[in-house]
């Protein structure tokens, strides 16, 4: 299958290098473009991508909003977004991930990285970069805890589920989950898979940020 991906970023000349890049992969299309937040809603109404390439800081309406509006248009199994910015700060980070965005990275990502990235996330995986990582756990560093809503959330996930979203919060991946819980990869994928499904998240970086809220994750020091 070919990933469909749209374009979203202020700059032609970032769109047209973006572009460049992904049509050198046989299994991606770039089949948009937009300059503004407005533009990217309509493309994406218009051409229904699987993935959308999105810059934060865009004329009218930003990047942030428009995240917000494709990702609740194209629910449940619709388009998802990866954010591309210069800017890595837990402002963005954050709203980023609060709007539905799938994943999260710097504009100085290499060609090979990006391709993947596309890849990654039109398969229904979260990717963010390693420094949004941290600081998504640095935000959750001093944020109080409610023991109710931790067990209310949580209440529907086995214990191994619960093993394996604390593990996905920490940064591995499912062939680390496997190695560290001594279980198959495809085993660790049906349990993200099925945590997922429980908590009516929509990705694995809505199951990070959930694992923090509710306490699953506490961040030392």
């Amino acid at each position: 299958m070919t990933i469909k991906v749209l374009l979203a970023d202020d700059q032609a000349l970032v769109r047209a290098g973006f572009s460049s890049l992904l049509a050198r992969a046989e299994d991606i299309e770039v089949v948009g473009e937009a300059g503004t937040g407005d533009e990217a809603v309509r493309t994406a109404r218009a051409v229904r991508p699987d993935v959308v390439l999105m810059d934060i800081r865009m004329p009218g309406t930003d990047g942030i909003t428009a995240t917000r509006e494709i990702v609740q248009e194209s629910e449940p199994t619709g388009c998802r977004v990866i954010v591309l910015t210069t800017f890595e700060t837990d402002e963005y980070v954050f709203a980023a991930l609060r709007a539905g965005a799938s994943g999260f990275l710097t504009k100085e990502i290499e060609p090979d990285e990006l391709r993947q990235a596309v890849r990654s996330v039109a398969a229904g995986d979260a990717l963010l970069s390693p420094g949004a990582t941290r600081r998504v756990i640095e935000q959750f560093a001093c944020r109080p805890v409610s023991p109710t809503d931790t067990v209310e959330r949580l209440a529907v996930l086995t214990a191994r589920e619960r093993e394996v979203t604390r593990l996905i919060a920490t940064g591995l991946s499912n062939g680390q989950i496997a190695a560290q819980l001594f279980i198959s990869p495809l085993t660790a994928k049906t349990h993200v898979t099925r945590a997922i499904a429980k908590l009516g998240v929509r990705d694995r970086a809505q199951l990070v940020i959930l694992a923090y809220e509710t306490g699953l994750v506490r961040v030392k020091g």
